[in-house]
């Protein structure tokens, strides 16, 4: 499914949580679809259950994953607008990175290219 960097400085499960996110923005894994069990994953990626349990737990208080006990964890669906408190959790937390990269000298224009860019590969606009 994915490669982790087991040199990164950056945590395991960071990593596992940032690519699981990525495939579910990118529609990869798609709503309502099964992820693979904790010891699938574990024993694909060669690394501890716990690690991988860890990631899943973090992704459902994030919203992005829904467990079904006895059954396993699942995509869950992307609504517009639906949690307005995490929405404005996310553009607070992008606007801190915005002012950061102006003042680090990234041109409005970049900005703007990268915004246009990042949706149109996400199918933005349809």
């Amino acid at each position: 499914m994915f490669e982790l960097d087991l040199r990164s400085r950056k945590p395991i499960y960071e990593q596992l949580i940032d690519k699981m996110k990525e495939l579910i923005i990118n529609e990869v894994l798609k709503p309502d679809e099964q992820l693979p069990s904790v010891r699938q994953l574990a024993q694909q990626l060669t690394i501890n259950p716990n690690t991988i349990q860890k990631a899943y737990r973090e992704l459902e208080l994030q919203g992005f994953i829904y467990s079904q006990k006895g059954k396993g964890s699942f995509v869950n669906p992307i609504s517009p607008g639906k949690d307005n408190e995490k929405i404005e959790q996310v553009k607070q937390e992008l606007e801190k990175l915005l002012l950061e990269a102006l003042y680090l000298g990234v041109q409005a224009d970049e900005l703007h290219a990268l915004i246009k860019d990042l949706d149109a590969s996400k199918g933005g606009g349809k």
